[in-house]
């Protein structure tokens, strides 16, 4: 039987959210033009993409049999970036390893997002997604999320910025 268990993600685990960073995008590589499809899978496989981000959020990952099947980040306030606003915590790199998908794997990472959002007193939970993604587009809607803009294409795609007051 198989088990899946949530924990923090670490420094340590880097090199494992590397791999489920390759893997999980991989697909898009058919959908993407050959320099967008670059750009990703560089950002996605980079050992400091994930440093950045583990020190300035606070990440989950999910695991069964000691594999890693998931992870997401949330992002603490504090700091306008990109399309956020600074009093808005975010939610990036929702990814599932696509040999564990339709499990619940994602809708399980988004709760614990939020749950931990809830937990730190945020008020406003920021994500960004695109229209390669409707299985994800389709979680964040279900949660309540809200689109509150078209944002500038990303990789030739078309993206959303979505809020949910918390």
């Amino acid at each position: 039987m198989e088990i899946l268990n949530y924990r923090q993600g670490t420094h340590e685990d880097i090199k494992q959210l590397c791999r489920l960073g390759i893997a999980s995008w991989s697909h898009f590589q058919s959908i993407l033009e050959a320099d967008h499809w670059e750009a990703l899978i560089k950002n996605v496989s980079s050992e400091s993409t994930y440093s950045v981000l583990l020190d300035k959020s606070f990440c989950f990952v999910c695991t069964e049999n000691d594999q890693m099947t998931g992870m997401a980040f949330l992002m603490y306030s504090g700091t306008a970036y990109d399309v956020y606003q600074a009093d808005w915590c975010s939610i990036r790199f929702v990814s599932v390893h696509p040999g564990h998908t339709g499990k619940g794997i994602g809708r399980k990472l988004t709760q614990l997002c939020i749950d931990k959002a809830k937990e730190l007193g945020e008020r406003t939970i920021a994500l960004h997604t695109s229209e390669i993604m409707p299985n994800a587009r389709h979680i964040y809607e279900s949660f309540g999320f809200t689109i509150q803009k078209e944002i500038s294409q990303r990789f030739g795609q078309r993206y959303w910025l979505y809020t949910m007051d918390i």
